[in-house]
Parts: structure tokens; sequence; C-alpha cells
């Protein structure tokens, strides 16, 4: 464990959430998953069962960052829809043991892939992985946002103009060395912005494979995690980003599928995953789907950028990460100016 992040008074927190959650008692032990979430997140064992708690890191953070409440709103709210959610218990402010807000969710036992080939399956239980991702993409852009309470959660329209407005400052902002590549898809997705279709959903803003919990024993998504970049949006940024994982490098350790026969794993391509998505939804098939791509890559490739900025600059809690981060970048600007 993070000792930075280790929960050290189990005592303290103990009683804390026997008198703030229904039924808990006697803490019995607190250790963090494994590395990578930005909140950190433990798996609490108690007499009375076995819960999650999400916490913001330790320290001074950027205020909008880490907004764990946020978390805890759009999972409570989806309770009442059809996206898969652990059920929530509490919403802590900063007067608690930590020192810091946390929420208290639901445990469920089941299986998180790693790998987008699904190699621990076999050839037939991997395309019904596939297939349940995709219906409940599906069902997140269908859900009622005025009925679940979420119609103030994000400020909907012109999402793409104004997303990519706000990642080309950060990009310009953090750059270090100049990128042709970067500097021409940023042109690009100005000149060719599609007009606003005045669509808005709730999307998820990091929809993919390891933020999903399935069913042990069958393919059933029964928990849609980490929900710190949901907002009010255009449900093809959700659709597009999780696309790019059919063209992304798989032996780069990218966590993509290009590069690998995917009919021969058994596995849809990406033209049938997205026919698929435009069937479950009712819609028709997509115009300037380029353009979401293409958006796509160049806000992940903005989002490494500051990363490895951060590092240049000493605040890189993983420099090692960060300069694989920096080798990236170019691959993620010369892949979407592939698609142009």
């Amino acid at each position: 464990m993070d000792n930075t992040q280790a929960i050290e008074d189990l005592d303290a927190l103990s009683a804390y959430l026997t008198a703030h959650v229904d039924g808990f008692s006697d803490l019995k032990s607190a250790e963090k998953f494994g590395t990578g979430q930005s909140n950190p997140t433990y798996h609490l064992k108690a007499g009375s069962g076995e819960y999650v708690l999400r916490a913001k890191p330790p320290g001074e953070l950027l205020k909008s960052a880490h907004q764990v409440d946020r978390e805890y709103r759009v999972m409570h709210a989806l309770k009442r829809s059809n996206v898969p959610v652990p059920r929530m218990f509490h919403l802590a402010d900063e007067n608690n043991p930590l020192g810091r807000m946390f929420f208290v969710m639901e445990f469920l036992e089941g299986r998180i892939f790693w790998d987008p080939a699904l190699p621990e399956l076999e050839k037939a239980e991997r395309a019904p992985i596939y297939d349940e991702m995709n219906k409940t993409l599906a069902a997140l852009h269908s859900v009622d946002v005025d009925a679940v309470g979420l119609s103030e959660f994000g400020r909907p329209g012109s999402y793409f103009e104004r997303q990519t407005n706000r990642w080309i400052k950060q990009y310009q902002a953090s750059v270090l060395e100049p990128n042709s590549d970067m500097d021409q898809l940023m042109e690009w997705l100005l000149a060719e912005m599609p007009a606003d279709d005045g669509t808005a959903a709730l999307v998820h803003g990091d929809y993919r494979l390891d933020n999903m919990v399935f069913a042990p024993d069958r393919p059933e998504l029964i928990a849609v995690l980490d929900w710190e970049l949901s907002t009010l949006g255009h449900p093809l940024a959700d659709l597009a980003y999780q696309c790019m994982q059919w063209r992304l490098p798989y032996a780069a350790g990218m966590r993509g599928l290009g590069g690998l026969d995917r009919t021969a794993i058994g596995l849809p391509q990406e033209a049938q995953y997205v026919a698929s998505y435009c069937q479950n939804r009712g819609i028709p098939n997509i115009e300037n789907w380029n353009f979401y791509l293409a958006f796509s890559f160049f806000r992940l490739a903005a989002i490494l950028q500051g990363v490895v900025r951060r590092a240049h600059d000493g605040n890189a809690s993983n420099p090692t990460r960060a300069r694989e981060m920096a080798q990236a970048i170019p691959v993620l600007a010369s892949m979407a100016n592939d698609l142009f």
C-alpha cells in the first residue's frame, strides 16, 4: 500500500462509519486497491460485510479535480436507471477521521478485464462482453436526466466546440516541443467542426473496459465505475473515445486492439460496434465519424501532454509513466492525422 494514502486510524474510521452507514459495524481492514486511480480507493472489510471507500487524495488539490461528490451524485442518481452502478451508502465531507471527502459504496464480487483482447476468455465468450458494453453505453445515453435529477449536471450544447477550444488552450499551455501533427490536427478540428445538433446526454467521459465490473460467471455488466469525468455532453464523445481502442496499438502497452485479427479472436469490428450502438439507441448512421475519432485522439493527447508537463516541472507522481505518455503523444497525433 502507498503509505502516503494509507488509512492509519481504523478505530476512528470504524466509529464514524458505524454512526453514518446503516448497519455498518466493526471495521477490520482497509486495503488500497492497485495503483492507477486518481482518487484512492479502498476495500473495507467489516463485521457487517465488505464495502468500497473512494476518497480524495491527501494534500493540496486543484479546485476542479478529484470531485468524488460528483461521482457519488451521478451513481446515486443512476440507481433509478438501466445503467448498472453500485449502491451508494454515504458521502462524507471533510469533517471525518480522514480529513478529506470520501464516499462509501457497495462492494461487488466480479471480474475486471484489463486486456481488451480478453485472453482469459474462450473465443465464444468474448463478443458477449462487447455486446454488453455496447448495450450499457446506449442505456447511459438514453437516461432521462430530468427524471433522475441530473438536469444541471453539466452545460449542454456546443459540446465539441467548447471541448476543442478548452483542450487546445490546455495543450498550448503545457507543450514543451513543437509537434507539427498536433498543430495540423488542431487546425483541422476547428475548420471541420460539425454544426451543433442539439443532442445532449449524460456521458461517462472515460468509458472503457477496465472501468467496468462483470458478473463472475456470465457476461453481465454489473457496475460501471470511475465517474470522475462524467457530465452532460454529446453521446458520440463517449462512443468515439471507446472506439479509439480498435485503432490504438495492442503491442505498445496502449490497451488497444490495433494489429490484432479481431475476427479470429472473436471480437467485433469497429464498424459493427458502431452499427450495434446505433441500433441499440434507435438512431440513424453517424455522419462525420472521423471528426469524432480525431477529437478523441486529440483530447487524449492533450491530457497526456499535461501529465508530461507536470513531470517536466517536477510535479509528477510517477515520472516513469510520464515518459511513456510522452512517447504516446506523437503516436496519437499521427493516427488522428490519418483520419483526414
